[in-house]
């Protein structure tokens, strides 16, 4: 994929990475990182007993990996920028951490050997997080579909409700869906009750995970007049690569609700490059009206569940009016 059609997405990623770095003292990198993987050694060298053991446990290695990500966040930057859509990890078996190995040293060049040893040790360690999780996935199953209030950073108006004066549009755009057929802004929210939008991309892990229960909720909604539309990020202005690899994955997860694109000039363009962590998804009515604030991170815990649920039921109410 280009890399300016993955830029602000990548770098508002990154923004939210960097808000975790911004208090760590470089002249303190080497203890830092020492002590990254002293952290990960233990972590990686328990083995629960239980499934709520094993929830801790996936929990504390995802924040593990996320502390590592969070270090040094102008070299992860540089990698993240880089990364190959032709190496995009698709769900086929591969570790995140050779996806990370093989993006760096595609463009090593670009680093001191400092740098370079720093950000492959770094991406060993993930290497060996992601492999204890799909340990835990395997022999404890669900155990990390719910995520702790604390995993990532999220506004402290998450999913709250918003008075009808307050009310704002969704931005416009003239797009398609992954399939080639045209879907406007205009008819799209008109012919539905309430319009869940999903923003997503393909090596997103949380955006992944939920697809399933975003394709329960489009039938749930469907027995309401609404729908589930998905919008991955990496696909803008119909990049094909992009779109093989989304479908590619909505197949396997057996999603049918809607997935589309729009092109990088649009207003909604803009909208979608604010957004500054993933998954984030988004409730409109039927006058094409965002509801409340975004849900930022996954649907899955019910907490999230709970706060899209209340949009959706005054989204519902809205277009009744």
């Amino acid at each position: 994929m280009k890399t300016t059609k993955i830029l602000s997405l990548l770098t508002a990623l990154m923004m939210l990475l960097s808000f975790a770095a911004c208090g760590t003292a470089k002249g303190n990198t080497t203890n830092t990182t020492a002590n990254k993987k002293s952290e990960t050694a233990m972590l990686t060298a328990v083995n629960p007993n239980t499934k709520d053991e094993a929830a801790d446990l996936h929990q504390k290695l995802m924040a593990q990996e996320n502390a590592i990500l969070s270090e040094n966040s102008e070299l992860w930057e540089k990698v993240f920028i880089s990364a190959d859509k032709g190496m995009a990890m698709n769900e086929d078996g591969k570790n995140y951490g050779d996806f990370l190995l093989k993006t760096i040293d595609g463009i090593k060049d670009q680093f001191s050997a400092d740098e370079l040893k720093l950000l492959n040790e770094s991406a060993e360690e993930i290497k060996e997080i992601e492999g204890k999780l799909t340990i835990l996935e395997q022999k404890f199953p669900g155990c990390g579909q719910k995520p702790s209030d604390g995993d990532m950073s999220v506004p402290a108006e998450n999913g709250k409700p918003i008075g009808k004066d307050n009310l704002k549009k969704f931005p416009t755009f003239d797009g398609k869906d992954l399939d080639g057929n045209e879907v406007k802004s205009s008819t799209l929210f008109a012919k539905n009750t309430v319009t869940v939008v999903n923003f997503w991309f393909t090596t997103c892990n949380p955006c992944v995970e939920e697809l399933a229960d975003l394709e329960a909720l489009n039938k749930q909604l469907a027995k309401k007049g609404g729908a589930v539309v998905g919008i991955n990020s990496f696909t803008l202005d119909g990049d094909k690569t992009a779109i093989s690899d989304a479908k590619n994955i909505l197949a396997k997860k057996g999603v049918t609700y809607k997935n589309i694109w729009f092109d990088s000039k649009s207003k909604a363009r803009e909208f979608t490059s604010g957004l500054y962590s993933y998954p984030t998804t988004y409730v409109v009515d039927k006058n094409g009206n965002i509801v409340g604030e975004p849900i930022v991170g996954a649907i899955t815990s019910e907490k999230q569940s709970e706060k899209l649920q209340k949009l959706i039921d005054q989204a519902i109410a809205n277009s009744k009016n």
